[in-house]
């Protein structure tokens, strides 16, 4: 029969369908795996799989790299970035950027982290950024060890909206690519620093003045930086900063913390690891201040920390669901005592007292009793705390909690 039923039956779903449908069907498809899925239909639906992409990692050099640009027109997101452990030779080269910055029309987001191509040669970023002008918001060059100011100057000159730049590990990098952020990259909101040594307190200032919606920014080990550079931008971001890590920032101390404590309502996580010369009352005025935002809390090696001022934290930082005090000497049970009869129920998730020696049993049977929510203690190289002792307590941890007595457990990586 040739009937109305033998005709529909033979009909096409490419014969029916538009481009347009087509690709509204597949922005219905959730997962990564059904859109894989999609494309291996027809030739048809590969093109427009390829053209709605928006995320691709690969490692690639400039041939591939122009057939995939050919491929996904409309990418927003390419990483290109290496381990420590896994690299290719070249790694990426000026030649492979020429390409990203003529077939990546689109392209928001670049990772190029740890890549050890012999790339940013200032006349060629240059021409890069002319092609990515006001286009590119993040970019993520962190241990590109040969990248200098002039190359990333490139970056804020022609990449005026910004947002997001990872520098962690450029040793070269000094306060010059902070002016030419201050100038040209209004919108900053993310900025890691991290081991970048040249930075110091003229590049924080400079960087105050023009760059004030900064939420995030990361100089641990910044060792040259202290409490003028920190304050000039607490002061500037006062509403947007919500990340501060300062690890090992050896010149910083109490007019920072007061300085946060004053400006910064909405801090979320505070890095001060190592920072020995903060003193007892900033951490004081610190908790005063933070206690309805303030989530993850790194204080390991502030040796000025004591009972007062922890109890304080823990009472007053009703959000806090991080905190590190590893090797705060000073601290004991009677930190946790002060808070025993308090009707407060503790919302830690992780929390750090390693290598305090008179942090026992008991003071950790007090926390217990008020942290419903942990999921991780670590207490190496706590002498008064083993695993047989806290048995004999008969203490009940949470269901899903792990303890580290010996290191054997993977540590969270919120307080890095």
């Amino acid at each position: 029969m040739n009937g109305a039923g033998s005709g529909s039956s033979n009909l096409c779903i490419n014969d029916t369908l538009t481009d347009d449908e087509l690709r509204s069907i597949l922005a219905k498809l959730e997962s990564e795996k059904d859109k894989e899925i999609f494309g291996l239909v027809c030739k048809r639906w590969l093109r427009l799989q390829s053209t709605e992409r928006k995320k691709l990692a690969a490692r690639a050099g400039p041939h591939m790299l122009r057939r995939m640009a050919d491929r996904f027109t409309r990418l927003l997101e390419l990483d290109l970035a290496q381990s420590v452990s896994r690299s290719f030779y070249p790694g990426v080269t000026d030649s492979d950027l020429a390409v990203i910055a003529n077939g990546f029309t689109c392209l928001r987001v670049l990772n190029l982290h740890n890549c050890k191509g012999e790339l940013f040669f200032p006349f060629f970023f240059r021409c890069f950024c002319l092609l990515l002008i006001v286009l590119l918001q993040s970019l993520d060059v962190s241990y590109c060890r040969k990248l200098t100011d002039k190359g990333l100057s490139a970056v804020a000159k022609g990449c005026s909206d910004l947002r997001v730049l990872h520098l962690a590990g450029c040793r070269f990098v000094t306060d010059g690519i902070l002016e030419a952020l201050s100038k040209n990259c209004h919108n900053l909101e993310k900025l890691g620093l991290q081991g970048c040594t040249n930075i110091t307190n003229y590049g924080l200032i400079s960087l105050a003045s023009g760059c004030q919606q900064i939420k995030y920014l990361d100089i641990n080990k910044c060792s040259n930086v202290s409490d003028v550079g920190v304050s000039s931008v607490s002061r500037a971001c006062s509403s947007s900063l919500k990340t501060l890590k300062l690890l090992d920032c050896y010149k910083i101390g109490d007019e920072t913390i007061l300085s946060l404590s004053k400006y910064c309502d909405n801090l979320e996580t505070l890095i001060i690891g190592g920072c020995r010369d903060v003193s007892n009352d900033a951490i004081k005025s610190l908790a005063a201040a933070g206690r309805s935002n303030l989530k993850n809390l790194r204080m390991d090696w502030c040796l000025n920390l004591s009972d007062s001022s922890l109890s304080c934290i823990l009472s007053q930082c009703r959000n806090l669901e991080a905190l590190d005090i590893g090797c705060c000497e000073e601290v004991s049970d009677a930190a946790f005592e002060l808070i025993s009869s308090e009707e407060v129920d503790l919302r830690l998730k992780i929390l750090k007292v390693s290598n305090c020696p008179k942090i026992t049993v008991a003071g950790i049977g007090i926390l217990v009793g008020k942290c419903s929510y942990l999921e991780y203690l670590d207490v190496r190289s706590c002498p008064h705390i083993t695993k047989a002792g806290l048995d004999e307590a008969g203490l009940h941890f949470p269901e899903f909690c792990k303890v580290n007595f010996n290191g054997t457990i993977n540590e969270p990586v919120v307080l890095i």
